[in-house]
């Protein structure tokens, strides 16, 4: 009967063809004395893209006399993929609450979906809890939709532990996992789980290896990720357009824009208008903006719309370079684009483009104009752009607008802090700080990864937990002494502290950047191979400074990728041109 049913199904096209065929059921009896095709029916109206049928579908549920547990699935299914997951949620618990149907594993999972889209994480733990009572936690594919709504939800020891007391697992298991560690800020483990899945023979598909690579982009780990490349190729799935996309990024990440053009240029694929996005803004973060402006020209030579991302990786493009006019440009032509509907990302870019240059009013200007609501991170770069500038006055009203928005990011205390101590103003500085303690704001540690030999080294400010700690202290005055010969004096505005000179120089002599490119001056003897280091905040100008002469004394080539870009030290010069 069920098979008869479906032939009608795919003829419907419309809720009113669907209405049509429901018509035709009720008559013959087959909504009535037949479950198996009703839930057909009922799945295909809840999951079909004509208006209005998911609704319909969750009406027509409430009046069935005797529902079975198909007929609840096929809804909770649909609710599950629709713009509300939430609702799936809710519908559950209204059936559990009627006693009409007995949840299956089917119905559990499919909710524990809605749950892992809509971050619902105490949800999903309930109804964990509910699959354990209901014998159904053997059932492989609920465990696996466990782990990904806990590891999407943050939730990453939950996820592990659950993960690690499966007796069974299957590679979308193992997918969940990679992806949750990669995306909740743990790469490393990430990668450790990938090596080991491989390990115990395993095969990773598409989805494993965006987990994977997300993670090298993160932690910077070139060699990894060239090895899941080679892997991608010999695997044939590089004819993903996804997978190249992710591998474009991945190398941009690293540093190596000519690895991730070399992708581009020879995808199997068909490249897409993400393709030349991500491509796009591979050359404005490396510091190639001509380039990336010369590709976003191409672009439209080749019909590709630009759309909202493809604009904003110019405006980065032209931001990096401090191409101010050119940005200024290009940002009246998105705004004449029917197309288009700039965003708050574009406005902030502006705003960042402008007051970078010097241009504060312009920059408030843009904010004050705005027909969107601004948000904090408009007035936060704006406060960046005052400290870059000494303007207090300024860097006070942006502080002013952003207690009314009520942030208490750290950034916020601790730039306005930098301004005020960098005027010498310390009485002002211990307002702020008093404000932080009485807000339990914390500044977050600045934190510095360096890859050496396929091993990850973290370093913070001041740090001397490292197990290399004396021979690397050691390194930090050696290059203290010879960058000195070269004329470098350290420039003690960074330290914003009411302390000594040589309290101050001292600070500054250890932040976590110059103690990796110590460490990695002493492992890293190959003078062709560059230093890579990751760098959480923005590198500050006496460490830049640093990088530029360590890089021309030492004859090596230094790359950092800081928060907002990548600087390449090479000969005394730094790639940003000292613009950033």
């Amino acid at each position: 009967m069920a098979a008869a049913v479906e032939p009608l199904l795919q003829k419907c096209a419309t809720l009113s063809h669907i209405k049509q065929l429901q018509a035709h059921l009720i008559t013959t009896g087959v909504f009535q004395f037949h479950p198996s095709p009703r839930s057909k029916f009922l799945e295909f109206c809840a999951t079909s893209s004509a208006a209005g049928s998911l609704l319909y579908a969750a009406d027509i549920f409430r009046h069935i006399a005797s529902p079975v547990t198909n007929d609840w699935n096929a809804v909770i299914r649909g609710l599950a993929q629709s713009h509300q997951p939430t609702d799936a949620v809710t519908f559950y618990r209204q059936g559990l609450r009627m006693l009409t149907c007995k949840p299956d594993a089917l119905t559990c999972s499919f909710t524990l979906k809605a749950c892992a889209r809509a971050l619902a994480c105490n949800e999903a733990n309930q109804i964990h809890s509910q699959v354990v009572r209901f014998g159904f936690i053997a059932d492989i594919l609920l465990q696996t939709t466990l782990v990904d709504v806990y590891a999407k939800s943050g939730y990453l020891d939950n996820a592990r532990k659950l993960f690690d007391e499966m007796s069974k697992k299957d590679v979308t298991c193992w997918n969940a996992m990679i992806a949750g560690l990669a995306q909740g800020n743990q790469p490393n483990e990430a990668l450790q789980l990938f090596t080991r899945m491989r390990d115990l023979g395993f095969k990773p598909n598409e989805i494993t290896v965006l987990g994977a690579l997300s993670a090298c982009a993160q932690l910077g780990v070139v060699r990894e990720g060239e090895n899941i490349y080679s892997y991608i190729k010999n695997q044939n799935l590089d004819t993903n357009e996804q997978v190249c996309n992710v591998v474009i990024d991945m190398f941009g990440k690293c540093g190596y824009v000519t690895k991730a053009y070399q992708v581009f240029n020879s995808m199997k694929c068909t490249r897409t208008l993400v393709t030349w996005n991500t491509m796009i803004m591979v050359l404005a973060t490396n510091g190639e903006s001509l380039e990336a402006l010369k590709l976003f020209d191409q672009m439209s030579k080749e019909r590709f719309q630009p759309d909202n991302v493809s604009y904003l990786a110019a405006l980065c493009a032209c931001n990096h370079a401090g191409m101010v006019e050119n940005g200024v440009e290009l940002f009246e032509k998105m705004i004449k684009d029917v197309s288009v509907v700039p965003n708050i990302k574009h406005y902030g870019t502006m705003v960042d483009l402008l007051g970078r240059s010097g241009r504060l009013h312009e920059a408030y200007n843009v904010i004050d104009s705005i027909p969107i609501k601004p948000d904090v991170i408009l007035w936060q770069t704006l406060l960046g752009a005052c400290k870059t500038y000494g303007n207090v006055e300024m860097a006070e009203k942006a502080s002013r607008k952003l207690v009314e928005m009520g942030s208490s990011s750290d950034g916020d205390f601790v730039l306005l802090s930098n301004i005020y101590a960098a005027q010498r103003r310390w009485k002002d500085v211990g307002i702020v700080r008093d404000t932080m303690r009485n807000k339990e704001v914390k500044k977050v540690p600045g934190f510095s990864y360096i890859d050496v030999d396929g091993v990850i080294h973290k370093f913070v400010n001041g740090d001397r937990s490292h197990l290399n700690l004396e021979e690397i202290y050691r390194k930090i005055e050696e290059i203290m002494g010879r960058i000195m010969e070269y004329g470098y004096v350290a420039d003690t505005g960074y330290v914003l502290h009411d302390i000594g000179l040589e309290e101050k120089e001292n600070a500054l002599s250890y932040h976590s950047e110059k103690l990796a490119v110590a460490f990695g001056l002493i492992k890293m003897s190959n003078e062709s191979n560059p230093i890579r280091i990751n760098k959480n905040l923005r590198i500050c100008g006496d460490c830049h400074e640093v990088m530029k002469l360590v890089s021309k004394v030492y004859n090596r080539e230094i790359i950092v990728r800081d928060r907002t870009r990548f600087h390449n030290f090479k000969n005394g010069l730094c790639s940003c041109e000292d613009y950033w």
